[in-house]
Formats: structure tokens, C-alpha cells, sequence
């Protein structure tokens, strides 16, 4: 499996199965889809789909029991914990419900610390201009919204210059039109930036605006669908 652009993401027949052989819990079930290069992706379902089990699995912070994980031409199941650290490090954004920023340290010092651990970091100041925060940049967490905050964490993921960013329920913490404005800019760096965004949610009123959705239900994808005109964000109602 080469890294085309069209399977720059491909997953075949992925399964994780946790606990013994005799209770075995199975969170995701031989799942297959790919994801092209820059596209938008969503990945809905209810809770207890697997759809977070995923995002961990893309994000080498857990691994598959059985598949594999093609992410630009290289097959991650196949890594050893010192390969996956850096692929984490080096290719990977990851964006969370709950920011997780650093209390003591300014919206731009917590985006400065994510760019001290990759190879190719961008410059901590722009990229918190491109999300709105030029006039943060010198405060807190606690003086910020929680919008704000998110737009930190998205900033520090950002700087990192990954090849993925995946985003687990970005907008659960927020009010409707702060969550509006957050999705607007991810998906801003996926058709502006050319970044391979992913996000998690179990909201299916998001799907109309992303370019690829994936379905979940039960451990298994039961679609994959290409919106070939996705709505704007700004018309989305959910």
C-alpha cells in the first residue's frame, strides 16, 4: 500500500479486543475505510461505537490487536512503542473535549511547548493569530472562555505542523455558536492549510459539512459517505 493521496489513510479490517479469553470486549470490530489527503473528515456515531477507540489507534496512542494502519505509505500496526512515541510527537495534532493546556503557562507558552518536542513547528505567534488570538497571546487559561481555550488547544496542535489532526467531540464543552466558530476553523485548515482533519463526534448534524463521513455503530462501520458539495458552516444547525 503506497501513500496516495486518495489512501493516504487506510485501515483494513482493523479489530481492538481488550480483556481475556474469557470476557472479551470487542471495540472495534474489522473495520475498514480509507481518508484522502486534506480532506475533512467525520467519524460519527453513538456512544460505545468504537469511534474514539479509532482516533486513539490513528493517533498511536493505542494499538490495534489485529489490521492495518496505513497512514502516508507506512503501516503504524507495525510499529514498536519507540516508533509510535514519535510519530505522536512528529505527525500528530490532537485536538480534546477539555483543552488540557497548561494552567501556568500564557495561551502562547502552551504553544510554544508543543513546537520544543516536533521537527518542523510553526511559528507559535501566527498560528494563534490564524485562530483568532492575536490579542491573547500573554494570557492564562482562566482568562480566557472556553472557546478561547479551545482555540489554544487547536493553535498547539496546529504548531505542530502535523500531517493529521484529530479532534474528539472539539465543540462537547461549548456553547452552539462558539462551537460553530471552532468547527469554521478546523475546517479553515483543512481547505485553506491543506491538513488531514478527523473529528469524533456523536453528533450526526455535523456530517452535512465535512468531505468524507464515516458511520459507526456497534464496533463496526456501517457507511462511508462522500459529500461532494459539504455545507458551510456558518448555514449548519445542530
Amino acid at each position: 500500500m503506497q501513500g496516495t493521496t486518495e489512501n493516504y489513510i487506510h485501515l483494513e479490517k482493523v479489530s481492538k479486543i481488550y480483556g481475556t479469553k474469557e470476557v472479551k470486549i470487542i471495540a472495534v470490530d474489522e473495520i475498514s475505510f480509507n481518508i484522502a489527503k486534506g480532506e475533512f473528515a467525520v467519524i460519527v456515531g453513538p456512544s460505545g461505537a468504537g469511534k474514539t477507540t479509532v482516533l486513539n489507534i490513528l493517533g498511536g496512542m493505542d494499538t490495534a490487536t489485529s489490521g492495518q494502519i496505513w497512514v502516508d505509505g507506512r503501516n503504524i500496526a507495525k510499529y514498536n512503542n519507540r516508533q509510535l512515541t514519535s510519530y505522536r510527537r512528529d505527525d500528530i495534532g490532537f485536538v480534546f473535549q477539555f483543552y488540557n493546556l497548561v494552567p501556568n503557562l500564557t495561551a502562547l507558552e502552551n504553544v510554544e511547548l508543543a513546537g520544543q518536542i516536533c521537527k518542523n513547528p510553526m511559528d507559535p505567534k501566527t498560528v494563534l493569530e490564524e485562530v483568532g488570538l492575536k490579542d491573547r497571546l500573554g494570557n492564562f487559561p482562566a482568562q480566557l472562555s472556553g472557546g478561547e481555550q479551545q482555540r489554544v488547544s487547536i493553535a498547539r496542535a496546529l504548531a505542530k505542523n502535523p500531517k493529521m489532526l484529530l479532534c474528539d467531540e472539539p465543540t462537547g464543552a461549548l456553547d452552539y455558536q462558539t462551537g460553530k466558530q471552532v468547527l469554521g476553523i478546523l475546517q479553515a485548515m483543512s481547505r485553506k492549510k491543506g491538513a488531514t482533519v478527523i473529528i469524533v463526534t456523536h453528533n450526526a448534524a455535523l456530517a452535512p459539512i465535512a468531505d468524507r463521513v464515516i458511520r459507526m455503530h456497534d464496533a463496526k462501520v456501517k457507511s462511508v459517505e462522500i459529500n461532494e458539495l459539504p455545507q458551510d458552516i456558518a448555514t449548519l444547525e445542530y
